[in-house]
């Protein structure tokens, strides 16, 4: 399994850590600490999760650095503690160290995504009061990382919060997710571009896929009709000479490198449309 090779489209999936590919996809027999390089024998880009949960130590970006080739890009998640916990505020700490220690990873560093949940009445009123808090935020970030940003409040998703993230050149995260506007209304609407680079994820539904298998080692979910929905969108935005990052959730369809596979196949049968 590898990504399919189109020029500007990058794609891998959201972590490498997952055991359940021992087989299917790595080598049997492979330690966890070989994953990552060998995940790098196939894709040119993985979305770092891990570092939701916690700012990584340095040794181990180093580590990350050293195990993957020149050309290898690292995405990653700000840590829950600024997006979920604290909401963007008094938080210079965590992020300073934060986007210190990613540096390490110098020519490896793609964008950091700033991922929210779904936030209720009581968090904000609406979304005008996201982003008065939201504005001064990015507005305080270091210019030399790129970022990404996703919301889960579909409302929220307007002309008023893009005009906010191109000012910045934060790329809106185009999300595919059960709560969300469906990808071909949203680009019907508005232009989604913010920024000099595209962000895609596909996440599907995590809820609903647990709900048949704890195990992420193969497809349980056809995406055929999602990716020929997804394919002429990705290169709508291809036309556009910026680059598309795209990352698939093993909860997509039950496999990450498997739903890249799809991706490639569904690219192949449509070139002639």
């Amino acid at each position: 399994m590898t990504s399919p090779r189109i020029p500007n489209l990058r794609l891998g999936t959201s972590s490498w850590s997952s055991e359940d590919w021992v087989g299917p996809f790595y080598p049997p027999g492979t330690p966890p600490a070989d994953f990552l390089a060998a995940y790098a024998q196939h894709f040119d880009t993985v979305e770092v999760d891990s570092t939701y949960y916690r700012i990584p130590s340095e040794s181990m970006v180093r580590n990350w650095r050293a195990r993957t080739p020149p050309g290898f890009t690292f995405a990653a998640k700000f840590p829950q503690v600024i997006t979920h916990e604290k909401v963007l505020q008094d938080c210079r700490e965590e992020l300073a160290s934060f986007l210190r220690t990613m540096s390490l990873l110098e020519d490896r560093l793609g964008p950091l995504l700033l991922q929210f949940p779904y936030f209720n009445k009581k968090a904000f009123a609406s979304g005008e009061d996201f982003l008065a808090r939201l504005t001064p935020f990015l507005e305080a970030l270091p210019g030399e990382f790129q970022y990404a940003l996703e919301v889960r409040n579909k409302y929220w998703v307007n002309a008023r919060l893009l005009d906010v993230l191109r000012r910045k050149r934060v790329a809106l995260a185009l999300i595919d997710h059960p709560w969300m506007t469906p990808i071909s209304q949203l680009v019907s609407k508005l232009d989604v571009i913010t920024a000099g680079f595209a962000y895609i994820r596909w996440l599907g539904d995590r809820k609903g896929i647990e709900k048949k298998t704890q195990h992420w080692d193969r497809i349980i979910i056809d995406r055929e009709d999602e990716m020929r929905i997804w394919i002429p969108i990705v290169r709508q935005l291809l036309q556009r000479r910026i680059q598309v990052m795209g990352y698939f959730n093993n909860h997509y369809a039950g496999f990450g490198p498997g739903s890249i596979e799809l991706f490639g196949k569904v690219w192949e049968s449509m070139k002639e449309l």
